[in-house]
């Protein structure tokens, strides 16, 4: 559809084949991230046992990845339930701010929990003396301001530019690329702001996570072998999230600078990306972290019901 006038709607085209099987799909893994991250929530604000710095970076990092789906996942869940998935300009414009505000967030958090992991390994015994509660609180305020922040310009630009048709955003969700290409005027300007603020965020943070783990790895190669496993052990999880955040997010950025990547397979990259980290996080920590297990375990146990089936199966003996 065309306009002639000042768009004030637009029309989401993607995932137009299959709805019924996206939809299911994407609730399901809605559900998940739901399930997952609102787990250790929940975990970390009720037991004693995992009141320390990384599970209090760990709370966030999850609200945050609750907070990012929930800006995509719910409207396109909507959208394939309708014949046209139309969403107000308005909408798409504070949709497009939340989605790119908790991207960046979710990575500043990644780079205050990769500072937290080299004071417990290189400073072990000023680690409680150097990640106080209020430098920890400071760390995370910064991290969801950088986020806020940093995400104005480029928006703020994509504000102000004449929509006059067509209409129809080549995307699952309000991609920042895929609107901006859409309005009537020259948009060199913002395609470079947003490129350097999307170059600066994810090398920026990634410089700072990557020096926080030489410096654990310098520190790892006078240990002994126990001492070794440990600082793995302690490190792990974190690593293996900030591999799988940066390399989809290379992903994303490759198959937009590749000519040659039709737009379905860069919205199945874009949707990836979307949802992959919030997915993979709460089981990456869950599977590696034996805290988190038992804790789990203690809260089942405070269950009525969990506590019913758990005595029905103990017998008695005489």
């Amino acid at each position: 559809m065309n306009v002639s006038g000042p768009v004030t709607v637009f029309i989401i085209e993607g995932l137009q084949e299959k709805k019924s099987l996206m939809f299911g799909v994407f609730l399901t893994v809605y559900v998940v991230v739901l399930c997952g991250n609102g787990m250790i929530i929940y975990l970390v604000r009720t037991d004693s046992k995992l009141q320390t710095p990384m599970y209090f970076f760990l709370h966030n990092l999850s609200f945050s990845d609750i907070v990012y789906t929930s800006v995509t996942i719910p409207n396109m869940l909507s959208g394939l339930l309708k014949e046209e998935h139309t969403i107000s300009r308005t909408g798409c414009l504070l949709q497009m701010y939340f989605f790119l505000s908790m991207a960046v967030t979710g990575r500043s958090i990644l780079t205050v929990m990769a500072f937290d992991r080299y004071i417990a390994v290189c400073n072990p015994l000023r680690y409680g003396s150097i990640m106080t509660k209020p430098l920890c609180v400071l760390l995370v305020v910064a991290a969801w301001c950088f986020g806020s922040a940093v995400v104005l310009p480029p928006l703020s630009m994509a504000v102000t530019l004449p929509f006059c048709g067509p209409n129809r955003v080549k995307h699952v969700f309000c991609d920042h690329s895929s609107v901006v290409r859409l309005a009537c005027a020259d948009t060199s300007v913002n395609s470079v702001v947003s490129l350097t603020l999307a170059l600066f965020v994810l090398i920026g943070t990634l410089c700072l996570i990557l020096a926080s783990y030489a410096c654990i790895g310098k520190t790892v190669r006078g240990m002994g072998q126990t001492e070794r496993i440990k600082a793995f052990a302690t490190c792990a999880s974190h690593l293996t999230v900030v591999c799988i955040s940066y390399v989809s997010a290379t992903c994303v950025y490759v198959s937009y600078r590749v000519a040659t990547f039709s737009p379905d397979a860069r919205m199945i990259v874009a949707v990836l990306y979307s949802v992959l980290t919030p997915l993979l996080n709460p089981i990456i920590y869950s599977l590696r972290n034996k805290e988190l297990w038992e804790a789990l375990t203690r809260a089942l146990s405070k269950c009525p019901a969990v506590s019913r089936s758990r005595r029905k199966t103990i017998p008695t003996l005489y």
